[in-house]
């Protein structure tokens, strides 16, 4: 990959490190667990990165490997591509932690999605997120109808987990 590559691809990836930050603490509750997802999404994306096309926008390509990958982080096969090595041009690439960006106790929230399933995860996210129901469709791979149903099933389940908690 060429160096101009590269950058494109850093440039990329620090566009996107809030969404893949929050992909990794959705899935991963265990600190060493989201820099373990945070390191295979990266791999992922760089493996991809050649045969991106641009057809949809950059966050949708990183939202869609970012939820593809951690939904099949447990799911391990026996022929895994072998990876391509960075070069020794400094990727500058942010360490995975906690931002403090919302004060607001986000606590009993993550508990109750932590009880989801991985698809209703990844709707939780991208609605965090505020993505559109066509973005949303396209990072997921189901109909935009399908989303808003979805969706609120989500909502009402979260919130009756929520409820519980503070009960």
């Amino acid at each position: 990959m060429s160096k101009s590559m590269e950058k494109q691809f850093v440039a990329v990836l620090n566009q996107n490190r809030a969404a893949l930050f929050k992909i990794c603490k959705i899935y991963c509750a265990d600190p060493e667990d989201r820099r373990d997802l945070f390191q295979e999404i990266v791999i992922q994306l760089w493996q991809a990165f050649p045969t991106f096309r641009g057809e949809s926008g950059a966050s949708t390509w990183v939202y869609r490997i970012g939820m593809n990958t951690a939904i099949s982080n447990f799911r391990k096969t026996t022929n895994r591509r072998s990876t391509s090595p960075f070069s020794s041009f400094d990727m500058e690439i942010p360490e995975l932690q906690d931002t403090a960006e919302n004060p607001i106790d986000t606590g009993p929230l993550y508990q109750a999605i932590d009880q989801l399933n991985v698809i209703e995860k990844a709707l939780v996210l991208l609605y965090l997120e505020d993505k559109s129901y066509d973005e949303m469709s396209a990072i997921l791979g189901i109909s935009k109808s399908n989303v808003g149903v979805k969706l609120n099933r989500v909502k009402t389940k979260l919130e009756k987990l929520i409820k519980t908690q503070t009960l």
